[in-house]
């Protein structure tokens, strides 16, 4: 296949892909709009350019989730496109075999991938933070309650005794907490004292609080700051409440290497740098699995059921590989294993098929 064909295929594949992307964020964007201000409607200080705002932030994360899917469509679409004003079949009659042209598409997939980890990760997981600190500050002091099961609880054990540690949010990749309460214990494990802080900072040997409620024996005191020591370092914090996806890819080697020097596992961190390594990958079988459905030529359109089951075959191997990165996560296979399985057999998959198909 000369250069030129290859790069009309290519910049085909391109087009569409931004189309897509395009497409998908504006739906996103207007659904994530419309129930985030139905939820901070009532709040002191709402106004929707906070609330547009709030969303804008989160869109590069949630468009990172889409990614795969994008990927599939845009694939499927080309095909699907490139089928109907014939000219697959033009290419076919000259000699151009389906794996010359689905070259193109693979390569754009690849890079696709690429620039999702290098430069749209880098810019969600940062975007998404700044969104929690605005919705924090949005919703400071409406409630300074933690529900048991809205962020993980983390114990201390310090020379004083032992301090439980939840909050409603956590910020900074764990290093600030919103609406946080410590419960203090005595050395027989009896509570004797709660200090619930609109913010705490941790810093070196201490945790900083802001605007604290201090309740002990039966009384209620107010203070500006108070502090509670901790023997706690940042990179524990980090890997016990940080979620994986706010730490920028360039970051997440030196987070695993300095977290496993403590002697945490931090398979969290391992199986999201495994997961965004592999996505360039990931995007390639999808690609494969769209040619399986798309590239046959039909009189009449495309099969509706040829191309349902290719929606349900990307469906399948995304679900699939969100429950392997569970298992990686839980330390039941290796992240790398857990991040990489998928995407190979979903390769051997479709080019297993194209085989059969084209040149069997």
């Amino acid at each position: 296949m000369g250069w030129t064909l290859g790069r009309y295929f290519f910049f085909r594949y391109v087009t569409i892909t931004i189309w897509f992307f395009i497409g998908l964020l504006a739906l996103v964007f207007l659904i994530d709009f419309t129930e985030l201000s139905g939820r901070t409607t009532g709040l002191p200080g709402f106004t929707y350019g906070t609330a547009f705002a709030i969303s804008g932030l989160r869109m590069p994360m949630i468009m990172l989730q889409t990614v795969p899917f994008v990927g599939l469509f845009s694939a499927m679409a080309t095909l699907v496109s490139l089928n109907r004003r014939y000219e697959l079949v033009i290419a076919r009659s000259a000699g151009v075999s389906a794996w010359q042209f689905l070259l193109p598409c693979c390569i754009g997939a690849l890079l696709f991938g690429v620039l999702s980890v290098g430069v749209i990760n880098p810019i969600a997981a940062h975007a998404f933070s700044w969104s929690e600190k605005i919705e924090t500050q949005l919703r400071s002091g409406k409630s300074n309650t933690v529900s048991a099961d809205a962020e993980p609880w983390i114990r201390q054990k310090t020379s004083s005794g032992d301090t439980i540690i939840g909050a409603r949010a956590i910020l900074n990749q764990g290093l600030e907490m919103a609406d946080a309460v410590f419960f203090v214990l005595n050395p027989q494990g009896d509570i004797v004292e709660r200090k619930g802080a609109a913010h705490a900072f941790l810093r070196d040997g201490y945790w900083e609080l802001q605007d604290v409620k201090v309740f002990r024996d039966g009384n209620i005191q107010s203070v500006a700051s108070d502090r509670v020591l901790t023997n706690l370092k940042p990179e524990f914090v980090q890997e016990r409440l940080a979620r994986p996806e706010t730490i920028p890819f360039y970051d997440l080697p030196g987070k695993i290497e300095v977290a496993r020097s403590f002697g945490l596992k931090a398979n969290a961190f391992a199986m999201q740098f495994d997961s965004l390594v592999a996505l360039p990958f990931l995007l390639v079988a999808m690609t494969l699995i769209a040619a399986t459905v798309s590239m046959r030529f039909a009189r009449m359109g495309q099969s509706a059921t040829m191309i349902l089951g290719g929606v349900l075959a990307g469906f399948l191997l995304y679900v699939v590989t969100v429950l392997v990165k569970a298992f990686g996560v839980a330390g039941f296979v290796p992240t790398v294993v857990a991040a990489w399985v998928p995407v190979v057999v979903a390769m051997f998959f479709g080019v297993t098929f194209l085989l059969y198909k084209e040149d069997g």
